[in-house]
């Protein structure tokens, strides 16, 4: 058969002043048809692995385009719509669908991205196979389901199953191809608006409903998903769900999504996080770093997290540390590229004075912090590249534009042209600071630095500065949103 494959990624914050053109999604646009065959080809994503079930099965894969972007605001109509139409133009002809979606985009044009390019893929495809794989932090929408057959999400946050999840839809997919299964699907959506952070599927609540899923995966249930959804899109229903698939069993699959869905209504307080003041984050910090042990206390400034969509340029943590007394902290990347520029001007070994962050005002939330001035040493100037060890992305050369080290009395100081998550310590390393070695390391990160941080570190306080993707939802001004809903309304009830 002919296979349609297609990789369309973007987890949308809609509270976030960062565009989202099309150039965003790639290192300078999307891929297309051959070239996005060959950058795909044995990579660790879902794209990838459909690539490879497709083609051991026989089948002829046609790719569309890849096109993935960081977190950003709500993309541009323009972009969205060419994408849709280039998935949908590449549909013709071809006798099954196979989609690496993620499931949390929101376009100026339409708050379900995934679900109305499905219902133009089943509009052109009426009677082909449509497998779609998904990511944990996707919501679960009507056009999404009722336009796929076969739907799987990831089960790991941090996520590093993402190749998997693409594996497992397409081996259902070509099951069904085969006529070896028929798939049936059953959903719920709770009324729920999970924390990011309660997400991670290592402890708690969370870990529990996939530890669920699995097991009845083992039970002959081909797929069972828990999408956690992403709190930070202003739509309807930004909320947790349960999708099902069964063979040819609807009972089954009902019985299963309930199950799992009562689990998480009864704990849902499990799934909602405790903010903590910022100076009561920084002094127990402190506390930790001046308690017996070894290595430095991480500080993760989650509430300017570029993987959700945050700026990088908050600098509210970084400031509160220096008030409080912390010495010997590394901190970045701070993204600013007009500072990286005044740096590199002024020149190494040079003593200078700027201001660094708080240039992007958060216009959604009526926030413009002042940008603060700081005073330092240019010690190292970089291109800002490096190849990720592992075990996210490995492999991969990050590209963080121009670099520059900014020794200040309390900390140094990482600038850069572009936000990055800390993949890995060659983010520091490359720019000559051996991270482990210092009192404090703040990160502008939640939870893809924890496999590479956290076994350096003695403890790890989690810090809410007030940016974009902080844990207070009560601060963000939500005007779609269904109410009732779980935490804002205490008294919501679900059956």
């Amino acid at each position: 058969m002919k296979i349609l494959v297609a990789r369309m990624n973007h987890e949308t914050n809609t509270f976030s002043p960062i565009a989202t053109p099309l150039k965003s999604f790639g290192d300078n646009g999307p891929l297309y048809g051959t070239e996005a065959y060959v950058a795909s080809k044995g990579t660790r994503t879902g794209i990838a692995a459909f690539i490879d079930i497709l083609e051991a099965a026989g089948h002829e894969v046609v790719v569309a385009c890849t096109a993935t972007a960081n977190p950003s605001g709500s993309v541009c109509a323009k972009a969205y719509t060419h994408l849709c139409d280039t998935i949908v133009a590449a549909a013709k002809g071809c006798d099954a669908v196979a989609l690496d979606l993620h499931g949390a985009m929101v376009a100026e044009n339409s708050d379900d991205g995934e679900g109305d390019l499905l219902e133009r893929v089943r509009k052109a495809l009426p009677n082909a196979p449509i497998a779609v794989a998904l990511d944990l932090h996707g919501k679960m929408t009507d056009k999404i389901i009722n336009n796929s057959d076969i739907v799987i999400s990831f089960k790991t946050y941090p996520h590093v199953d993402m190749y998997e999840t693409g594996e497992h839809a397409g081996r259902l997919l070509v099951d069904m191809i085969n006529q070896r299964i028929k798939p049936t699907i059953a959903w719920r959506r709770l009324p729920l608006i999970l924390n990011t952070l309660c997400s991670r599927t290592d402890i708690g609540p969370m870990h529990e409903a996939v530890k669920l899923a699995r097991a009845a995966e083992a039970k002959g249930i081909l797929g069972a998903s828990v999408l956690a959804g992403f709190a930070l899109a202003d739509i309807a229903a930004p909320c947790i769900s349960v999708v099902v698939v069964s063979n040819n069993d609807q009972a089954a699959a009902e019985a299963t999504a309930q199950e799992i869905a009562d689990y998480i209504w009864t704990n849902r307080e499990g799934f909602i996080y405790k903010n903590e003041p910022l100076a009561a984050s920084i002094a127990r910090a402190k506390d930790l770093a001046a308690a017996p042990g070894s290595g430095p206390v991480l500080l993760l400034d989650h509430g300017d997290n570029c993987m959700s969509g945050g700026t990088c340029d908050d600098m509210n943590v970084l400031h509160e540390a220096l008030k409080q007394g912390l010495e010997d902290i590394v901190v970045g990347p701070i993204c600013d590229p007009e500072a990286v520029a005044q740096l590199i001007a002024a020149g190494l070994g040079v003593t200078v004075t700027l201001p660094i962050g708080d240039k992007v005002p958060l216009t959604q939330l009526d926030i413009t912090n002042p940008p603060r001035l700081l005073t330092g040493v240019v010690s190292k100037i970089t291109d800002g590249q490096y190849v990720v060890s592992g075990p996210t992305y490995t492999g991969q050369r990050i590209h963080m534009g121009r670099t520059v080290c900014l020794d200040t009395p309390q900390a140094k100081v990482m600038v850069t042209e572009t936000p990055q998550e800390h993949w890995d310590l060659g983010i520091f390393s490359h720019i000559g600071i051996d991270a482990p070695k210092h009192r404090f390391i703040l990160l502008k990160s939640r939870m893809y630095c924890r496999p590479v941080f956290v076994p350096i570190a003695k403890a790890l306080v989690e810090c809410d500065g007030g940016g974009v993707t902080g844990a207070d939802y009560s601060r963000f001004p939500y005007k779609k949103l269904d109410r009732p809903v779980y935490p804002f309304d205490s008294q919501t009830t679900w059956k």
